[in-house]
């Protein structure tokens, strides 16, 4: 088995052309020349005795050997990269902070993110990106990403955050026609603007267990989609609580079926450092702990 210890500025190479994905790319952000990066990952696989890209004059592709082999080496690297965070802890935070958030909810986490977490830490750089979809925290470079929903990435430290509440809402000319089900097999009748994640329509479900594919003409892939379509009377929708509150106080939408028991939803910051946290993602996760719990209140 080879020794890599000494092969640090060949996985450092590896690692930024994978999350680059070039040569050329690496190169800018390590500051050397193309020429110097690919000769760091050809001596680190003349080492380690494995293929790791295959290469032409147009791509540049990973081998499953360099897959598996980025997998491992990423997440080491970024706890090197972060550890001298674990020894300045009283040190205000700086350099980049990359997050990735859903949309959704990002109408009521920006205004105190830049508000009051921007604010206390003048030395950060934030850069926000807002997406429903999950992001591959050590291939795309995030430093942590906020989710709802249960995580299914297994290499991931996932620090939950909160619990949100879910509800069931329609408009009121909704109601007016359809009137209030009684059970989850009248509410199963009647038609929903349907939530679709990845071309699969989600469930609606209830805190028992139970749950239905709901029915209707109208499928979205955002909540603020959800929410438009209920309040156009096209539809009830299944989603979180907090994105509808205003709209609930205001009499817009109302609340089908409040008696049914609806489950909650797991809240998350999740990221790829282990052990070794950067401070300025600790901090971040501590400031969002306390958001979050605004959100499961309303």
């Amino acid at each position: 088995m080879p020794n890599l210890l000494d092969e640090t500025p060949g996985l450092m190479a590896f690692v930024r052309t994978v999350e680059a994905g070039s040569f050329t790319a690496a190169a800018r952000d390590l500051g050397t020349t193309p020429s110097a990066v690919s000769k760091s990952v050809a001596r680190l696989e003349r080492k380690i005795g494995s293929r790791l890209f295959l290469r032409t004059t147009r791509a540049l592709t990973l081998t499953q050997d360099g897959q598996m082999f980025f997998e491992r080496v990423a997440p080491l690297l970024r706890e090197i990269d972060a550890s001298d965070d674990a020894i300045r802890l009283q040190t205000a935070p700086s350099g980049r902070l990359r997050i990735s958030m859903p949309g959704e909810l990002a109408q009521l986490l920006l205004p105190s993110l830049f508000g009051t977490f921007a604010k206390s830490y003048p030395d950060l750089q934030l850069d926000v990106r807002l997406t429903d979809r999950f992001v591959d925290l050590v291939r795309e470079d995030y430093d942590v990403a906020l989710r709802a929903g249960i995580p299914t990435q297994e290499d991931l430290i996932v620090r939950r955050l909160a619990d949100l509440p879910m509800a069931i809402v329609a408009s009121p000319a909704f109601l007016d026609t359809w009137g209030s089900p009684k059970s989850i097999e009248e509410l199963a009748g009647l038609p929903f603007a349907r939530y679709v994640m990845d071309g699969v329509v989600q469930s609606v479900r209830f805190a028992d267990g139970t749950d239905f594919i709901p029915r209707g003409r109208v499928d979205c892939d955002t909540g603020m989609a959800l929410i438009q379509a209920a309040r156009s009377g096209l539809g009830a929708a299944y989603l979180l609580r907090c994105l509808v509150t205003n709209d609930l106080l205001a009499g817009t939408l109302v609340e089908l079926a409040p008696d049914f028991a609806l489950p909650t939803l797991p809240f998350s910051a999740l990221h790829a450092f282990g052990r070794t946290v950067p401070a300025r993602v600790r901090l971040f996760c501590d400031f969002m702990a306390g958001e979050a719990k605004t959100l499961a209140g309303l």
